[in-house]
């Protein structure tokens, strides 16, 4: 569970970044989204739900 968790937050980084030119106009909409979910996985593993 912890191995698809780690390969899911990689995957989204390397979604976030804005690496195309389309997407330089998104601000922080994708890293402000994969940051929310990291700090709640973060909490879920320091409280040991994950």
């Amino acid at each position: 569970m912890n191995l698809i968790l780690l390969v899911l937050l990689v995957v989204l980084l390397i979604g976030a970044l804005p690496a195309w030119p389309y997407s330089t106009g998104w601000g922080y909409y994708p890293s402000g989204a994969l940051g929310t979910v990291l700090i709640i996985v973060l909490v879920l593993a320091l409280l040991g739900r994950v």
